[in-house]
């Protein structure tokens, strides 16, 4: 397999807060158009290293990044990297929903306004159209103009979604996006990520093992800050090379 058809490259990451030293030389590499879980227990650098890929680490003080991590072959951490353009290709969605406290519309359309965008109806085209991806639009489409912090929690984090899709990323990270949703809202926006990995490239940190096996295509496990293993979902899942894998996905720890 030529390097070149990986989207997301990253070569011995190690990060730093202050001295502790959170990731230990990771190396993982992303397929376009695939669902990749991060899986491990509480504090093992999943969701460190996750916001490496977008450079969301630069904005905690004291935080030091060695490595290589390219997306489509350009180096992330290059002085000459744009990180506000960065952040627009590969999109972040947190744990907790975090609309602004705007309207819906408003709440979706951010990142157009902020890129200048004047065309009001081609901004309604893409706001209808990404509230429709994140498999929201039937709950919010009468009410766009309310405040997006009057929806349900599940809806919230839809919505969110949407505001990420509508700058058209490559690249959708998602931070335990379902931990603070009831089963009904997690279940719809599982669904939703798998229809949405036709378009794009999605890595989601994630506790739930039920919920990686479902929807990922390729699982890494993290322990302690080291990736002990990544291959296929199913093969991690069933037959694991390392032991640790094994333990942590049979519910022996974490």
């Amino acid at each position: 397999m030529t390097e070149q058809n990986f989207i997301i490259e990253s070569k011995d990451v190690h990060l730093y807060y202050g001295k502790k030293e959170a990731l230990k030389g990771v190396s993982l590499d992303f397929m376009p158009k695939e669902i990749t879980a991060l899986i491990g227990p509480s504090g093992c650098g999943k969701s460190t290293y996750l916001r490496t890929l977008n450079r969301m680490n630069d904005l905690i003080p004291d935080v030091t990044v060695t490595g290589t991590i390219k997306l489509n072959g350009k180096d992330i951490y290059s002085p000459k990297m744009d990180t506000v353009a960065l952040r627009k290709e590969v999109g972040m969605v947190f744990q907790q929903p975090n609309p602004f406290p705007f309207s819906i519309y408003d709440n979706v359309a951010y990142g157009l306004n902020i890129s200048g965008m004047k065309d009001k109806q081609k901004m309604d085209e893409i706001v209808e159209k990404s509230l429709r991806r994140a498999a929201v639009w039937d709950d919010v489409k009468d009410k766009l103009n309310k405040s997006a912090l009057s929806l349900s929690g599940g809806q919230q984090q839809r919505v969110c979604i949407a505001r990420v899709l509508a700058v058209e990323p490559e690249v959708i990270l998602l931070d335990e996006p379902t931990s603070a949703l009831d089963p009904i809202s997690s279940a719809k926006i599982e669904s939703m990520l798998v229809e949405l990995k036709e378009r794009y490239t999605i890595v989601i940190v994630t506790h739930n093992m039920q919920q990686a096996s479902r929807i990922s295509d390729k699982t890494a496990f993290f322990l302690q800050g080291d990736l002990i293993e990544m291959g296929q979902t199913r093969k991690i899942f069933t037959n694991p090379k390392e032991q640790a894998t094994e333990d942590y996905i049979s519910g022996r720890f974490g």
